[in-house]
Formats: C-alpha cells, structure tokens, sequence
C-alpha cells in the first residue's frame, strides 16, 4: 500500500512539473539559438543568390555593418525621458555586424559587435523608468551573446552575461511587462531572449522570466482578436508585432515551440491587416500615431510561412528592392529577413484573391482595394473605435480615400512625441480633459468625421461597424458613431458606400438631442479646394478635379478650414486644408446628410 501511494504521489508530482513548465528545457538547442540558428548560413547563402530582391536586402545589411566599423561606439544620451534611441541603435549594429560575421567569417565584424555591446553593458543602466529602452537592448546583447557565441571568450561572455542580468533581469518591471500593448511585445521579448541566450548560465533565473512571459504575453495578444485587427494602427502593427514575432521564434528555435502564442485569435491573421494598410500610391491607412508612408516589413516573410500563404508578399517583392523604400523600425531587425526567406519558396509569391478587409476587436476597420497593380487603383478606408485605446486619436467615423492615383480624403497623422513632451505638454493622460486633445492633430476637430458645437466627442465612447458591403456595385460599410456624441447626439450613424464607378457617397443620419446643434462636417485634404456652389466644393490635386456635394435637407455653410497649427508646440501642416461644410440642426429632430465624392 505505502508503495502505491508513493507511486501516486511521484506521479501527481511528475505531473504538476509538467503542467507548472511550459516548455521540456531539456530540449534547449545549442548556441546559436535564436531565430539564425546553427548552419542556416548555407541556405540563407542559396537563397541571395536566387533572388534579386533578397540580395538588395542582403547587401543593405552589408553596407550598414560594412559603414558601423568605423563608427564610434554608442554612448549614454536620453533623449528627453527616453534612451530609446541609442538602444536602437545599439540593436541595429549588432544584429547587422553579427549577422555580416556568421555569413562572411570575416571577424571584423564580430570584434566590432563586440565593442557595441561592452560599450552597451558599461552603462549604469539601460533606462529602466522607459523600459522600451531596456527591452530592446536587452534584445540587442542577447541576439550577439547568442549569434557570436562560438567566437566569443569566456571572458566576453561573462561581461555580457553581467550586463543582461543587471540591467535586464534585474530592472524587469512587472508593470511594463503585462500591459495590453505593443510594450508587452518589446518588453517581454527582450527579457526572454536575455533568458534563452543565458539559459546554460542561470537555468534557474532564465526559466523564471521565460515562464513570467508566458503568463504575461498572452495579456497583449488578446488585442488580435477576434480576426486579426490591431488596435494601435499601422506604425505600431509593425513594432509590436516585428517584437512578437521575435518572441515566438526565439521560442520556437531554442525550444522547439512558441508555448502556443502563435495560436492566439487573430495573431496570424494580422499579417493581411498590415498588407491591407498598405494603399495603391504608396501611403498608408495611416490612423492613430501613424506616419502616412509605406513600409517593406521584415515580418511578413515570417507570417508566409507560418501561415503558408505567400500573396502576403505579393507587395512586398515588388517594392522590396527599392533603395528609397522604409523598413519597419528603423531597419533594426532587417537581417531576419534573409532568414525567414531562405525557409520558403519564393517563386510561389501569388496575388491576394480578396479585394476588401474587415476586422472587429477594439478599432474596428473595413477596406476596400480595387486592385494590386495599379497606383490608380481606388482604395476606401473606414475606421471606428475608441479615443481610449492605445495611442488613440478622436477620429471614430473618420476615411481615407483614393482614386485616379491621387489621395483626396487624407489624415495629417502622427506628431513626433519628443516634440510635444519637451514642452511638457500632458500627452499621456487620455482622460476627457487631458490636454492630449488640445494636440491640433489628435482630435475629432482635424479628422474626417463630425463635430458638434465644436466639442471633443467622448473619449469612452466606442463606434462598431455594423454593417459591411462586399459587392462589386457597392463597397463600404455601416459605423454606428452613437456613443461617441452621448451627450450631444441621441444617435449618429455613418454609411460609406462606393457604387459600380467607385464615386464615394457618405450618408449621416443624425438626431439631435434636447437643444439645437451646429454639426461640422470636415474631411482633411491635400487638394486645392475652392467653393464653387451652395452645396458644392471643387477640389484640384495635380491636375485632376474630384467634386465634393452635399445634399442636406437644412441649409448648410459650405467651409474651408486652414490647418494652420492652434498652438506653437503643434506640428505644421502645409499644403492641407479641410474642407465640408456647418449645418444647424433643430432640437430633437432627426436630419440626413449625403456627401458625395466623384
């Protein structure tokens, strides 16, 4: 009996060490772990060869490693509150210097790394208040302890190792690390490709932070779902993400899986969101902190095979060799793009089959892309959500529109945050009366949506899209912008629509509440405009002419608004204007505007 039970008892023990690791940490693989792993150089080799765009890749990466050798090392200089920068920076240099060492043998490269990173580990501490700036160069020391390790003496390893420990593990904030945004990302990656480079070192602290990040990572993967949105916008689609990525491949080459981070709703999916954002002249869907530009993304070669799918790269191909094309962040993680495309079959690249988009979650968002090939291709952009998410602006309703290669509904976008903290503007409170919403290019005032008696609209409040259409005679969709004028609307709802010829109709149908509102209509755009009717604006970009009308049951005040900035720390914005038109609304009735475009 005493045997059986001690049977039972080692069995139940065995069991709860199962459930309690996520991962069988006896299958650690050997040093280089993490994403380039142990002989991949030959295939990455092959694949250069074979491919033009992949070698312009290739040789960017070579000619910024090629340019760090002379370079001095990175020192310590915040910039405002943030060493963010530097800590990019130091990431860029070693992934590019390291991976010039594993393909060429030429050790130049890896001293140079190597002076990077002592320089990096010298520092009193990597900025832990803005732990961004921790995660990444945490990122950075681990990717070349883990790359150059072969290489490496003892006594490299141990001033790296005393680096990653003090101002890494050490300075790990729980705080930071299972936040609901892209910080989750960034953060929690960094601390564990600190833990899988170090793991022979101290299995013990290394399983520790990699469990914390299974508990914790999960917390900002709940922002996919359920269909693959993401919730920041494009800009932050490409950060967050491009530090998920490396997340779950540094688990999945060390350790043979990702913990099943990958298989959260939406994660996968994202990848044609980020495709989605990208428009036929070459900008972007660019909402929120966004900057209105096209960028190559380094994670979609992953996402292609992950997903087996390679019409995720049809327009990345395509532009991938232009030297004036951007890489997502800065170019810092450009080396894994080489790698991600020696593990498919490039000639298999095909065109995308769907010509429209549709994610619910926290911002949701539909699209409409006429086509693939053509910057004259239409492409109709509309957004709802919430003022309160992560790097929000108040733009619920608000829509980007092109035809005939020209962008005449457009969105001014992003404004530099050092900018706007250097004057100690409160840029971070997203409450109702934050002066974040005095910022001229954060509120609904400056987007394309409606304002009523010029106030902000709520910040609580959420639009969904209710509705979409998906037909070749008409494109677009319902967004139900009620909670977002309680207070000052009983209800609000917006209808865009493109019919067979893709002309832009926009119908509001408003109802007032208990005293009379001016409601604003405002569309941002690069056009010249010029009035040129009761109800009608012209409006001329580049030549081409497209007509703005309204149609309105109520006399309405045909408006065009100067961009001019309201405040000295807001970003100028020349050669924009808005334009629309004031319409006085009775109490408690219900009104129907139609704004056409074509």
């Amino acid at each position: 009996m005493k045997k059986i039970i001690l049977t039972l008892v080692c069995c139940c023990m065995s069991s709860i060490a199962t459930f309690a690791d996520s991962f069988d940490y006896s299958k650690l693989a050997p040093h280089p772990r993490l994403v380039f792993t142990a002989g991949e150089e030959a295939a990455v080799k092959k694949t250069i060869s074979e491919s033009k765009p992949v070698m312009a890749v290739h040789e960017r990466v070579m000619k910024y490693a090629n340019e760090t050798l002379t370079e001095p090392t990175a020192f310590y200089k915040k910039a405002g509150k943030r060493l963010l920068g530097v800590s990019r920076q130091v990431l860029r240099r070693v992934t590019h210097l390291s991976y010039a060492y594993r393909m060429t043998g030429d050790e130049r490269y890896a001293v140079r790394a190597l002076q990077e990173m002592k320089a990096a580990c010298r520092f009193d501490n990597w900025n832990p208040s803005h732990f961004l700036d921790t995660g990444e160069m945490t990122m950075a020391i681990a990717i070349g302890y883990d790359w150059l390790y072969g290489w490496l003496t003892p006594a490299d390893k141990k001033e790296l190792m005393r680096g990653i420990v003090k101002n890494g593990f050490e300075a790990a904030d729980e705080r930071t690390l299972n936040m609901g945004n892209n910080w989750n990302s960034v953060c929690n990656a960094g601390i564990t490709y600190g833990a899988l480079a170090l793991f022979e070192e101290m299995p013990d602290v290394a399983k520790k932070h990699i469990e914390k990040t299974m508990v914790n990572n999960p917390i900002c993967l709940e922002v996919y779902g359920p269909d693959g949105g993401y919730p920041e916008g494009y800009n932050y689609w490409s950060y967050g993400t491009s530090f998920q990525v490396m997340l779950m491949e540094g688990l999945q080459t060390a350790l043979g899986t990702d913990g099943g981070l990958s298989q959260y709703p939406g994660v996968l999916q994202s990848a044609r969101f980020e495709q989605y954002m990208c428009t036929p002249t070459g900008s972007s869907f660019n909402f929120y902190d966004t900057v209105n530009r096209m960028q190559c993304n380094t994670m979609e070669f992953w996402f292609a095979r992950q997903l087996n799918d390679l019409s995720l790269l049809y327009l990345e191909i395509q532009n991938i060799d232009n030297p004036d094309l951007v890489f997502e962040e800065d170019n810092r993680l450009l080396p894994m793009l080489p790698i991600f495309a020696s593990r498919i079959d490039l000639s298999k690249i095909t065109k995308p089959t769907s010509q429209f988009w549709f994610n619910r979650g926290k911002t949701p968002v539909f699209i409409y892309r006429e086509g693939w090939d053509s910057k004259d291709d239409t492409y109709f952009a509309i957004k709802g959500g919430t003022a309160s998410s992560s790097h929000a602006h108040m733009d619920a309703g608000t829509f980007i529109f092109e035809k005939n290669g020209e962008r005449w509904a457009a969105d001014l976008g992003s404004q530099n945050y050092l900018s706007l903290e250097s004057r100690n503007v409160d840029l971070w409170n997203m409450s109702q009366n934050s002066q974040r919403w005095e910022v001229f290019r954060y509120n609904n005032r400056v987007h394309n949506t409606l304002t009523v008696n010029d106030q902000l609209t709520r910040v609580n409040g959420k639009a969904e899209i209710v509705k979409t259409f998906q037909t070749k005679s008409k494109k677009g969709a319902v967004v139900d912008l009620t909670p977002v004028y309680e207070g000052q609307l009983q209800s609000a709802v917006r209808t865009a629509v493109l019919d067979a010829k893709n002309n832009l109709t926009i119908t509001d149908k408003v109802r007032t509440g208990n005293d009379e509102a001016l409601i604003a209509w405002r569309m941002v755009t690069a056009a010249e405009a010029k009035i040129v009717g009761d109800k009608s604006i012209e409006l001329t970009l580049n030549g081409k002419k497209m007509l703005l009308t309204v149609k309105s049951p109520a006399k309405v005040e045909m408006k065009v608004w100067s961009n001019e900035p309201e405040h000295d720390y807001d970003s100028p914005n020349p050669g924009t204007v808005r334009v629309g038109f004031e319409v006085k609304a009775k109490a408690n009735s219900d009104i129907t505007l139609t704004t056409t475009l074509q």
